[in-house]
């Protein structure tokens, strides 16, 4: 009977130090908040043959929308990664805003809804001196 209850403890033990270290294992790493330079890196390795015109990064630094011609290329931060999905461009910029995220549904089934942030700073769609990013009329 004694060893039933010490091979019981020891068991309650191990399940619990592996409960521990799955939920320890789930932390994602802290990022760095996005800037252009990275975008477009990380944009180059998922889409090489795609010439990124602008860059729009969300207010968190949590992710990207970079234009390609008549694409948009969307970079989010997914746990302690980043995931890149693409989109017609005119479907990225009429793309709706509520609360102070504006709400991208690609065609992919494995990231049917990204969300990435927007501030006054940051707005959707970005209003570029250049026109080359915001114009809906010229999407």
């Amino acid at each position: 009977m004694n060893s039933l209850l010490i091979q019981l403890i020891g068991s309650a033990v191990a399940v619990a130090a592996m409960v521990g270290l799955a939920a320890w294992a789930r932390i994602p790493r802290p990022t760095e908040p996005l800037d252009v330079p990275t975008a477009r890196h990380l944009l180059d390795i998922d889409y090489p043959g795609y010439p990124i015109d602008a860059v729009w990064i969300a207010a968190d630094g949590l992710g990207a929308i970079a234009r390609s011609g008549g694409h948009a290329l969307v970079l989010a931060q997914l746990g302690d990664s980043w995931v890149t999905r693409d989109m017609a461009w005119t479907a990225a910029v009429n793309a709706p805003i509520r609360g102070g995220r504006v709400r991208l549904r690609t065609p992919d089934p494995a990231a049917p809804k990204l969300s990435l942030a927007v501030s006054g700073v940051t707005p959707w769609p970005p209003q570029a001196p250049e026109g080359l990013v915001a114009a809906r009329d010229a999407a």
